[in-house]
């Protein structure tokens, strides 16, 4: 038993934030899995056209798709491959949410990032990739954007497991927990289950310190600032979090706990250290805590193993990060707008990364197709 397996006696899963078919093929998640007591792996645009885009790992399934339906499309071709891995992935981790009665062993596929303003095309979307993959452990990621709020109400009061993604402000994560009660609570009105339905709330925290330093250090909030750097995510986080204890107190929330209802766990997003100044486990020392997940890339993932510090830091200095909050503020750091600016950046990266995806498969011609 290692740090990562550790993580679990204080309530934190800790998902990998990668997939790629070679890894899959070559029993990479079975043997994390097996090793680190991983329970869970997230992917996202960026990750996909690293994985498809470059290499011949998918070459062999394409071809066989292209010969069966050579006037596919681009975003057909893509869809095929990424539901093979994560159908791949899904079995791979089944054995634990079986283990678990759901609680995890989740794999999470994103509706299309160009969908993050469109709320009925993501709900449609989100029911078509729910139906295709055909797995009970899937999440599918909707953007924590206000047009994907009541997406998220709707495709959980459909019986559809959810991932909300590119989440930066407490107000953001705080709608969204609300959406995920009205979807039970709808399912709830009808006389359906809701027991094993589950959700997770992906809170970015890196992205965060790289906005808020680059403002210190071209001087806003003078000297004073610069004892704020690379503490404002945490800080971020931790008040997140606080929301979410006091939260799962109230009346309206225990209503549904008593019909079985899973807490939707806040799940740390974005936590490989962007500044080489930090620990390269920063990230995660930082924020273990109950009903939590970190969804990790590998190069961190190794970090923590060898030398990650465990222990139920989420709770600790909650004071201290009000007051980091506060100071951030009257300093002129802009939480607000940095975290609205995020949102942006993160919907036009993934899209960016997506036509990128899309070009890369569009100029795979094989010789067999």
């Amino acid at each position: 038993m290692g740090r990562l397996n550790d993580l679990e006696s204080h309530g934190q899963a800790v998902w990998l934030d990668f997939v790629d078919r070679k890894f899959l093929n070559e029993g990479g998640l079975t043997k994390l899995v097996e090793e680190d007591g991983i329970t869970g792996v997230t992917s996202n645009p960026s990750i996909f056209e690293k994985a498809m885009g470059h290499g011949t790992a998918y070459d062999e399934s394409l071809a066989s798709f292209d010969r069966a339906h050579p006037e596919a499309s681009a975003m057909a071709r893509y869809e095929h491959l990424a539901v093979e891995d994560i159908q791949n992935a899904a079995d791979t981790l089944r054995p634990i949410y079986d283990r678990l009665n759901a609680k995890d062993g989740y794999v999470s596929l994103e509706v299309s990032p160009k969908l993050a303003e469109d709320t009925d095309g993501t709900i449609a979307e989100a029911a078509r990739l729910w139906k295709a993959v055909d797995r009970p452990n899937l999440m599918i990621k909707i953007p924590g954007t206000p047009e994907g709020v009541p997406a998220i109400a709707a495709s959980i009061a459909a019986g559809i497991n959810i991932n909300v993604t590119l989440l930066f402000s407490i107000e953001a994560y705080k709608a969204v927990a609300l959406a995920y009660v009205e979807g039970l609570e709808q399912r709830v009105a009808k006389d359906q289950p809701i027991d094993r339905l589950a959700s997770v709330a992906s809170f970015f925290v890196s992205r965060i310190d790289s906005k808020i330093d680059d403002r210190i250090d071209a001087g806003t909030g003078g000297e004073e600032a610069k004892a704020l750097k690379g503490k404002v995510a945490i800080a971020n986080a931790k008040m997140a979090y606080a929301w979410y204890q006091e939260f799962i107190a109230s009346d309206r929330w225990q209503r549904l706990a008593e019909k079985g209802a899973m807490p939707q766990r806040l799940l740390w997003a974005s936590t490989g250290t962007k500044n080489p100044a930090y620990p390269d486990t920063l990230y995660i020392d930082t924020l273990i805590g109950p009903d939590t997940v970190n969804t990790v890339p590998p190069k961190t993932l190794d970090a923590f193993r060898d030398h990650g510090n465990v222990g139920e830091t989420l709770t600790q200095d909650v004071d201290d990060a009000r007051k980091v909050l506060a100071d951030a503020e009257r300093l002129g750091l802009d939480l607000d707008g940095v975290t609205a600016l995020l949102v942006q950046e993160g919907v036009h990266s993934f899209i960016h990364s997506f036509d990128d995806l899309l070009g890369a498969i569009a100029a795979k011609h094989p010789a067999a197709a």
